[in-house]
């Protein structure tokens, strides 16, 4: 079984290549130039009546899209941004409060970390980072105002248990934030009964295979209605208000910022429909991930390096983490022979996805054993 079909413009783009980066930079289908294609002919057919179709039935049938992968009860919650860190910035930007406290797992990616380390030095924040295993412990015995998690650990693959956090959270704090951007459209994901409160960020850049500049929020009803760091679009149905005053939409679109580009939603819409009439779903792509991911393993042989994110009968990330001294030694070597990697640190990952088949994972096999 193959699916290269699917992906014949990125694979003839570079035919010697080895893309075991599908967790990084996943390659992109036919179907996603078919909307970039899509969002230029409506520029310039439409001009500026573009919107009309952007913020009507391409913005809902994106929001269908995502509700429906991770079965939230009201696609009106979700708005869309080009990143994830435009809405970390806003909902902060929501909590009154003179210093927050923020608990957060040492797992977190560089983004968000680094966002943390500064507003530390500037005194807006108490931060803490602990263990994954210890972070529904910690939070519930202190009072923070924000618990952030990913839901899959982009470092380890490790998948964090959101239930617990989810039973801590209220409108008035603390608000629990996970990054589900390893998780969306990578392990099957029902949050019908957390939706009501947390905030779930994802995006287009890796397994929904629709590029960058397409991002999601999913912001809980009662929580945050009034983000600081705001744009016009949060007011787009109410722009008669009189002057001076700040109004918001009373959904999902009241943390909209300004003028985006909106070609990573028509990218998204054609993913989603190549998908649903392939009948690629989460669970069936997933199934097919972890049969490469089972043959890469069966016949692992790397000297010196440890799997860190082994497999079980749970859900498990789209890549493979190992880990050991040599991890940026064997990803140089790798890149030598046209074999796309992943290197953090000490940790070497490498990213499963459709466009592979066996015949791929034989050929990395016979690679590491050259550069071994």
């Amino acid at each position: 079984m193959s699916f290269k079909h699917l992906f014949s413009r990125s694979l003839t783009a570079a035919p010697d290549r080895l893309h075991f980066a599908a967790h990084s930079h996943h390659l992109w289908p036919d179907a996603s130039h078919d909307g970039q294609m899509a969002a230029w002919a409506d520029a310039a057919h439409m001009a500026d009546h573009k919107w009309g179709i952007i913020m009507g039935s391409l913005w809902s049938a994106a929001q269908g899209h995502v509700a429906s992968e991770l079965a939230l009860p009201d696609p009106s919650t979700i708005s869309f941004s080009p990143n994830t860190h435009d809405f970390l910035v806003r909902i902060i930007s929501a909590m009154d409060r003179p210093t927050l406290r923020i608990l957060s797992t040492d797992g977190e990616f560089h983004s968000f970390r680094r966002q943390m380390a500064r507003w530390v030095e500037s005194g807006k924040i108490v931060w803490r980072q602990v263990q994954p295993d210890a972070l529904a412990a910690e939070a519930g015995r202190n009072e923070y105002d924000l618990i952030f998690a990913s839901h899959v650990l982009f470092n380890s693959g490790r998948v964090v248990d959101i239930a617990p956090l989810a039973a801590l959270a209220k409108p008035e704090g603390p608000w629990v934030v996970v990054d589900g951007y390893h998780g969306f459209m990578a392990i099957p994901t029902n949050l019908t009964d957390v939706a009501d409160r947390i905030f779930y960020l994802s995006g287009g850049y890796k397994y929904a295979m629709a590029g960058e500049g397409v991002c999601f929020l999913h912001a809980p009803p009662g929580f945050a209605p009034r983000p600081e760091i705001t744009g016009w679009y949060a007011e787009f149905d109410d722009l008669a208000l009189s002057p001076g005053s700040v109004g918001y939409a009373p959904d999902g679109r009241r943390f909209l910022g300004s003028t985006f580009d909106p070609s990573g939603l028509y990218r998204f819409c054609a993913v989603r429909n190549m998908l649903e009439i392939e009948g690629l779903t989460t669970e069936v792509i997933s199934a097919y991930v972890t049969r490469l991911q089972q043959q890469f393993l069966s016949n692992l042989n790397v000297s010196h390096m440890q799997i860190v994110n082994p497999l079980g009968d749970k859900p498990h990330a789209r890549f493979l983490a190992l880990k050991g001294p040599r991890a940026s030694q064997i990803h140089a070597a790798l890149a030598g022979h046209h074999v796309v990697t992943d290197v953090r640190g000490d940790v070497l990952r490498f990213g499963f996805g459709i466009y592979q088949d066996e015949k791929d994972v034989d050929r990395l096999h016979d690679i590491l054993k050259l550069i071994d």
